[in-house]
């Protein structure tokens, strides 16, 4: 929902007594602000969700409960569900106090006791739509930079995955947050040759996407063919420790593929342990390497290499994949995607990086609870 144009005050009232409508109409309109009257709860939410409004004014109680307040209760859920930022205000007469106060904890920006003095009611409904409108603003400021921040942070990454001779490379990227923490990139150094990594930052939103975007530029910088993957985490490392703030750090994986020799050479940096499949079925886990990156700036990294061959599948995540939660609260954790892995390693990258998603989907009813990245890739 949005607010009605600025200047233009509106004001919807929800309240079944005749006189006090007429009596407010009089009032509001000699001030400038406009105002639609409704006398039932359902035909107040049938205005909210038909046009926009500055502020709701509402009474408690209405014909089908004159006392408790039941009805006023359940409107203002029902309304907060509708449009969370809606200021809200309710009118209570002298033996209701209790029941406004308790109002003002679910979210009620203020109450007017019956009757009401007029000045004091038009001060209070011009503050509190001010209040809202501003806001209002601020959310929509947030969201549009949110929305570009987004833009610049897909454009950071590859736009398309390039394929090599031997093997086939599929992706899929899904921030918890509009922007996130998580980051991969695919480098091309030759025909049959490729260098592959996958990150994590510590924490979401903005301040974990620009510290993504820190990682992938010095990646960018100290990637080549002939970078030895040890050597690039402990440069990229360095690098990090000197712009990162205290508490932050970014698992780290990093692999050079050369599918004419056969070889995957790589260095993991506290990431979570990629997964080779072979074409039999059995496993190995890429575990080499040495602590994440942007704490120790002195730390070292060790590397190794892995021989590979057509029909092995090689998978690459992040936290978001292992630790997407069921209805129940249930980790899908790292035994389902490896037997979800092993149970389909015969299909394509694309196919693999798709079920693999269906997966954690199904089993996580498609809730996003965190940063998540899968590569797959099969060799040819």
């Amino acid at each position: 929902m949005h607010a009605s144009p600025p200047g233009i005050p509106r004001v919807l009232i929800a309240d079944d007594q005749p006189d006090l409508l007429d009596a407010l109409r009089l009032l509001l309109k000699g001030e400038g602000i406009q105002m639609e009257a409704v006398t039932s709860p359902e035909a107040a939410l049938d205005a909210l969700s038909a046009t926009p409004f500055d502020l709701l004014l509402m009474d408690l109680n209405y014909t089908g409960d004159t006392t408790s307040g039941t009805e006023g209760m359940d409107l203002l859920t029902r309304v907060q569900a509708l449009d969370g930022s809606l200021p809200v205000v309710v009118m209570t007469g002298w033996g209701s106090v209790d029941l406004a106060v308790e109002t003002m904890r679910r979210g009620v920006r203020d109450f007017v006791q019956k009757p009401w003095d007029n000045a004091q009611l038009v001060a209070m409904l011009r503050s509190e739509i001010e209040a809202g409108r501003q806001r209002r603003r601020r959310t929509e400021d947030e969201r549009r930079e949110l929305e570009e921040a987004l833009r610049i942070q897909r454009n950071l990454l590859p736009s398309s995955i390039p394929q090599f001779d031997g093997c086939e490379i599929a992706t899929q990227w899904r921030p918890a947050a509009g922007v996130g923490g998580d980051c991969f990139d695919v480098i091309s150094f030759a025909p049959s040759r490729v260098g592959l990594c996958i990150a994590d930052v510590v924490g979401k939103g903005i301040p974990a996407a620009l510290l993504m975007s820190n990682l992938q530029a010095s990646v960018r910088a100290f990637a080549s063919d002939a970078a030895r993957p040890g050597e690039l985490c402990q440069q990229v490392n360095r690098i990090l420790c000197g712009r990162i703030a205290e508490g932050r750090f970014i698992s780290f994986f990093y692999c050079r593929i050369d599918t004419a020799l056969g070889v995957l050479c790589y260095s993991n940096a506290g990431h979570y342990w990629p997964i080779l499949v072979r074409e039999d079925g059995s496993l190995e886990r890429l575990d080499a390497g040495g602590p994440v990156l942007g704490v120790f700036a002195d730390a070292s990294y060790s590397q190794d290499h892995v021989q590979i061959a057509s029909g092995d599948r090689l998978v690459l995540f992040t936290d978001g994949v292992t630790e997407a939660r069921s209805s129940e609260g249930e980790e899908f954790g790292e035994d389902r995607l490896l037997a979800a892995i092993v149970a389909n390693r015969s299909c394509s990258a694309p196919a693999l990086e798709a079920r693999l998603s269906q997966c954690v989907a199904e089993f996580s009813s498609d809730t996003v609870q965190d940063d998540a990245t899968l590569i797959v890739v099969a060799v040819e």
